[in-house]
């Protein structure tokens, strides 16, 4: 999110049309530009800078991150409202991470044709921005991925403090969210995070399910034309733990996509 004088300006790296992934129905995702985060296995690399960027392939380039102001990419969202509403559908905004544009994203959810909207968030955020746009929200979408604060500062570049308790935040306001794990061979998968992951939200109020989320072995060819390094720091040939017994026995619902 950018102020050109005294406009609100957000970067936007792609809209994409009849989505199924990113929530209930047919939606329009919406990816923001710009993560605080620095996940080694991120899939969304052209996501991570907060600026416009050019992307280079062997069929040329183009520009990842598009500006809009709030009322020009609520027109166009607004275009299909009649058709996502019919499918039961609606709005998600992902990224990159959402919540980095917090007062863009905050008014073009109020310029909204009456769409559920849902937020697809890591949850690292100040906690103002947080609650501004998940207030607005019908339902999250919040990525937890590594319970101990260590791992998580090796793997994701942060500390998970801010993460955690928006986490509880989140639990507080009366909204119903799925955590999101994707599962990272030997890293996310791992049994005593599958446990800690269980302690920290079997009791949490406005828990759905929890979604486990395939790690995508092509996301690496897509670090080179952005004019990143690839470095995953895991074993991308492990067998990956998709078991969901510790879960159900705790209760909790799995979905594995």
């Amino acid at each position: 999110m950018v102020k050109t004088g005294k406009k609100l300006v957000g970067v936007v790296f792609d809209i994409v049309e009849f989505a199924v992934h990113d929530g209930p129905g047919i939606r329009t995702t919406v990816f923001m530009k710009g993560c605080s985060l620095a996940c080694s296995w991120c899939h969304n690399p052209e996501g991570l800078s907060k600026e416009p960027q050019t992307i280079r392939t062997p069929v040329g380039e183009r520009i990842s991150g598009q500006l809009y102001t709030p009322e020009q990419l609520a027109s166009i969202l607004n275009q299909q409202a009649e058709i996502l509403r019919q499918n039961e559908g609606g709005v998600t905004f992902s990224g990159g991470e959402p919540l980095l544009q917090a007062e863009f994203v905050a008014n073009v959810i109020d310029l909204l044709d009456n769409l559920h909207v849902v937020i697809d968030t890591s949850g690292y955020a100040p906690e103002d921005d947080f609650k501004l746009v998940i207030g607005k929200s019908d339902l999250i979408y919040f990525d937890l991925k590594i319970i101990d604060p260590d791992l998580h500062a090796e793997y994701t570049g942060v500390d998970n403090a801010i993460i955690l308790s928006n986490l509880k935040v989140l639990s507080q306001m009366n909204i119903p969210f799925v955590i999101r794990l994707p599962l990272i061979p030997g890293i996310t998968d791992t049994e005593p995070n599958f446990k800690a992951i269980i302690e920290t939200i079997k009791n949490l109020p406005g828990l759905v399910r929890v979604d486990f989320l395939s790690y995508n072995k092509t996301a690496g060819a897509k670090y080179q034309p952005a004019g990143l390094p690839y470095k995953p720091g895991f074993d991308e040939s492990r067998p990956v733990n998709t078991s969901t017994l510790l879960f159900e026995q705790a209760g909790i619902k799995v979905h594995l996509s």
